[in-house]
């Protein structure tokens, strides 16, 4: 004999179909209804970051999600490019709108970052709770985005830094915030200050992230946080609304860090864009497929930076071939 529905089932299940039911080109979904867990996972083309389209389609989807509360339960976020998150913020536009004196650009740029940030802050208030998973490089707007989350898994092998300070930058879309209410202020100015990349295990030490899986076992440690934390939804979402409480952060200071991320940009250099742009082909490497990507070009720029201009040069070299000069000789 059949069981009886639940009240509400139907509308419940309808509501679930509608939202999966919407294309997205940067974005799928997968739903498992025994835990009421919603996956998200992202692919951005070319490049693994946080484009405007892609920070629209994430933002839609979000605001779909708080018009059915509380039918999800579980948030899950991952990325189905492999050896990445997300390389955070979209470098070859920044390096377009600088160009162009572009102010109110970035600042609609920073805007649209602060706004999914926020949203995940404010998620226990739509009775769900928030799940991270990386296995790859995590860098600065990618890293910014997940701080906020309920809780936070690496793989090992991912590595995870603010390297703005490189181009003379900084991460401005609540790094400061929210790395300090987790990890404290000396950790945030580590962080941000050195522009280095940190290991997962690294950042658990810091209080930064929560799980550190082994390679290839990410996907099991998600199953196990979903399964502790589910049995005691209620419980541990009333304790995370109050720890929000007791340590708030101010959306009204992430705004004014934005004005300040968006004039700050307007004053870089054109060694700091060329940086940017080399960057940005190395994000794209990684994201087709190559061995060779952001982080490896990152240890680059922080040994150009030890050395000085003196030595840039010759780095350059040793990775981009033969020189004139040698070519010359061997012929």
């Amino acid at each position: 004999m059949k069981a009886p529905e639940a009240p509400g089932a139907p509308a419940a299940a309808a509501g679930i179909d509608s939202l999966l039911a919407r294309p997205y080109r940067t974005l799928r979904l997968e739903w498992t209804p025994e835990l009421r867990a919603l996956r998200v996972r992202t692919c951005v083309t070319p490049i693994q970051c946080y484009s405007l389209a892609a920070m629209g389609e994430l933002q839609a989807l979000l605001d779909d999600i708080a018009a059915r509360a509380p039918l999800v339960r579980h948030f899950v976020l991952s990325s189905d490019v492999p050896g990445v998150f997300n390389f955070g913020g979209d470098l070859a536009l920044f390096v377009l709108l600088v160009r162009a004196g572009d102010v109110d650009s970035l600042r609609l740029y920073g805007q649209r970052c602060v706004d999914l940030v926020w949203w995940m802050e404010n998620a226990a208030g739509l009775h769900l709770h928030t799940t991270v998973l990386a296995t790859g490089d995590t860098l600065g707007g990618g890293l910014e985005s997940v701080l906020p989350f309920h809780k936070v898994i690496f793989e090992r092998r991912a590595q995870a830094g603010f390297p703005e300070v490189l181009f003379n930058l900084f991460p401005g879309m609540g790094a400061w915030d929210f790395t300090i209410r987790k990890a404290g202020f000396a950790v945030a100015s580590e962080m941000i200050l050195s522009g280095r990349l940190f290991s997962a295990e690294e950042l658990h030490y810091r209080k930064l992230v929560d799980v550190v899986a082994e390679d290839g076992e990410g996907e099991l440690a998600l199953e196990k946080v979903l399964r502790e934390v589910d049995p005691r939804h209620r419980g541990t979402l009333a304790a995370l609304r109050a720890q929000r409480m007791a340590a708030p952060i101010q959306r009204q200071a992430l705004d004014a860090i934005v004005d300040h991320w968006a004039d700050s940009a307007l004053g870089l250099t054109d060694r700091d864009l060329r940086l940017m742009e080399r960057l940005a082909r190395a994000q794209a490497r990684k994201a087709g497929g190559a061995d060779e990507g952001a982080v490896e070009e990152i240890k680059r720029m922080e040994l150009e930076n030890a050395w000085g201009e003196r030595r840039s040069g010759i780095d350059r070299r040793a990775t981009a071939g033969p020189s004139v000069a040698d070519r010359r000789q061997r012929s």
